[in-house]
């Protein structure tokens, strides 16, 4: 080995290490919000210096922010409370059967605005591509004189996406097969995009920031008007699946003289337990979805409520069949299937227990949502930071 070499390797390691450092900070502010500079040195276990140092450079490379120091409570001098900035921001895209929305996200958890496109049909990927390259020239422009930084778009499908292309290989409720979504986008925008599947992104935001916060095993089931998704968080990661296609939850057998789904199966839970047919039950248009919940709590009629009998018992069925497959501490209803269970409150989790083995269901938690709208732009923006909070340093 050449001395060159032998001494260049010292430089390399330090850089990496120092650049690991940078990305353990930037992460823990991020994810856990404001924190002082002392509680920052007891979760690395890295001196006071070296935090200091580098919470210097987050600043300077504009990913963080110090404020004043809290009053003092104690002895010694209290440290800086270093934040997370909110002047980094992500774009987090939804397409629906009704709508493109587009939400901006600082890497503090703010959200800056939000803009929506109404459709009067289902969108074409060509349709949904356009409406979103507008939506992105808006909002960069918005945010640009704002002063702040555009760092990526990510986008939220409702059908399962290859996730290392963003290609959409099936979104039965968009009738999209093998469309490529991410890659024109960011040959329109000039920006980094990255797409996956919604509830498996909507997971991930439960699990750091929602309902699923502190648990380590989280299982969350979408409903919307594009169906019903899931993910699933296992021992504090994401299941992916070989293909990145895990967590399809909404394709679980839960009735054997059921609906034909689209999938070719016969009572898939997206088939026994919809949207539409609480909404059609409820006297609803789909516009009217942010509606249900107060005619449930006014007292169904009949029909409505048998439809809720029903749907109660196939989402009972389906958490039982995953609880048994993967054993969570919490599953997180979101969408309609929220405020299904608010409505029902216990028996839900009764009919589940019922159902379970009891080592198994003996702890778990049957909880709604708790980002609610906010839950697929949140974890949009989770995909969409993951460079810059992998390597703070790059670009």
């Amino acid at each position: 080995m050449s001395e060159a070499s032998a001494a260049s390797r010292p430089v390399r390691t330090t850089d990496v290490v120092r650049r690991r450092n940078l990305a353990r900070v930037l992460r823990l502010v991020h994810e856990r919000g404001p924190m002082p500079r002392s509680a920052l040195t007891r979760e690395t276990g890295l001196n006071r210096s070296t935090v200091a140092a580098l919470v210097g450079e987050l600043v300077d490379l504009g990913l963080v922010v110090e404020g004043d120091a809290p009053p003092a409570t104690g002895v010694g001098r209290p440290s800086a409370t270093v934040s997370a900035s909110a002047q980094v921001v992500a774009l987090g895209i939804v397409p629906e059967i009704d709508a493109v929305t587009l939400a901006v996200i600082g890497l503090d958890g703010t959200e800056h605005e939000r803009r929506t496109v109404r459709t009067t049909s289902v969108s074409t990927p060509g349709e949904a591509l356009a409406i979103a390259t507008d939506l992105v020239a808006a909002a960069t422009d918005q945010q640009r004189d704002a002063g702040r930084r555009v760092v990526g778009i990510a986008v939220s499908v409702p059908g399962i996406v290859r996730v290392g292309d963003g290609v959409v290989r099936y979104a039965p409720h968009l009738a999209w097969r093998d469309e490529a979504f991410a890659a024109p986008l960011a040959e329109r925008t000039g920006l980094p995009v990255r797409a996956a599947n919604d509830a498996n992104l909507g997971v991930t935001a439960e699990f750091l920031y929602g309902a699923g916060r502190g648990a380590t095993d989280v299982v969350y089931v979408n409903g919307g008007a594009s169906g019903i998704g899931g993910g699933i968080i296992t021992g504090g990661r994401p299941l992916a699946g070989a293909a990145g296609y895990a967590g399809e939850l909404g394709h679980t057998f839960v009735a054997a003289n059921g609906i034909r789904c689209h999938c070719g199966a016969v009572g898939c839970l997206e088939t026994e337990a919809s949207q539409a047919a609480l909404l059609d039950a409820a006297g609803l248009g789909i516009d009217e979805a942010d509606r249900l919940g107060d005619v449930l709590a006014d007292g169904p009629a009949p029909a409505l409520a048998a439809v809720v009998d029903r749907q109660v018992t196939a989402l009972a069925v389906a958490i039982r069949n995953v609880v048994h497959t993967v054993n969570p501490d919490v599953v997180v209803l979101g969408g309609f299937l929220g405020t299904l269970l608010r409505h029902v409150g216990t028996r839900l989790e009764d009919a589940v227990r019922a159902q379970t083995m009891t080592a198994m269901g003996e702890d778990l938690r049957i909880v709604p949502a708790e980002l609610v709208g906010s839950v697929l732009f949140r974890g949009a923006a989770e995909l969409a930071f993951a460079s810059v909070l992998a390597d703070p340093t790059a670009g």
